[in-house]
């Protein structure tokens, strides 16, 4: 709820509030300490045990090497298809925590942080999140079908939201058909930003669009049987034994000497 909440504040305030507004001018400073604060909260609570934390490490520092292959030329993305495949094997949860790790560990490896970091981080967070909510009976051909159709989706609604979280600032407002109208009903502003997202970043948009789905479509099959087996092998979510003395024996079977 914490996650979901700050999300829509990050993305959502443009349509609500004028980008002149001191809320407006402290939102990216505040930012990226509040998605922190979350990631590692989940992790402390118990939403994560050490095997899903350690699995979590190795993916994010997966998702950081092989990101600057792509480094979003002409819309290249080469983590997208990580997120997506990771968040639809480990879960929602754990798919949010991945997106906002991997994220970060890129931009702390390239060199990449600024103020647009927090919202690429919420955006990957939701993009592996939303992977971990598809339907879970889906195997095989219609399981890669759905996903392959979810990443394209996915990669379009990201790029929209990268969007929203500087078209206020873009474009003088009022000024065009495609800038920022303070005061303006939503549903407005909404024609507004997605009209500047066709104009500006379609191309981006659809390039990674094309790249996730292509990089689902190729590797799935063997990372989504890798990954579920070694999800199986670790046993995420269940309790471990770590009492001091050995659990009693089966009924009928000698307990072993002391």
């Amino acid at each position: 709820m914490v996650a979901a909440a700050i999300s829509v504040v990050a993305f959502g305030w443009p349509l609500l509030v004028s980008p002149g507004a001191g809320f407006a001018q402290g939102t990216t400073a505040l930012l990226l300490p509040l998605v922190l604060a979350v990631v590692l909260a989940e992790i402390s609570e118990g939403g994560l045990d050490a095997k899903a934390v350690a699995m979590l490490g190795v993916l994010s520092a997966l998702g950081a090497a092989i990101r600057p292959l792509g480094a979003g030329t002409a819309g290249v993305e080469t983590v997208f298809f990580l997120l997506v495949l990771g968040g639809r094997v480990f879960g929602p949860g754990f798919g949010f925590v991945l997106g906002s790790t991997t994220l970060f560990a890129s931009a702390l490896l390239t060199g990449g942080v600024g103020p647009w970091l927090p919202y690429q981080m919420l955006g990957a967070a939701w993009v592996a999140l939303g992977a971990g909510l598809l339907p879970s009976s889906l195997r095989g051909k219609a399981e890669l079908a759905v996903l392959a159709a979810y990443s394209a989706a996915a990669s379009l609604v990201y790029g929209l939201l990268l969007n929203l979280s500087f078209w206020p600032f873009a474009l003088s407002a009022g000024s065009t058909t495609l800038s920022f109208q303070p005061g303006a009903p939503v549903l407005d502003n909404l024609v507004r930003v997605v009209a500047f997202s066709l104009a500006t970043s379609l191309g981006w948009d659809v390039g990674r669009a094309i790249t996730t789905t292509v990089l689902v479509l190729a590797t799935g099959p063997v990372l989504l049987r890798t990954l579920r087996r070694a999800a199986r092998r670790a046993s995420f979510g269940e309790p471990e034994f770590t009492g001091a003395a050995a659990p009693p024996p089966p009924p009928g079977r000698p307990a072993p000497p002391a």
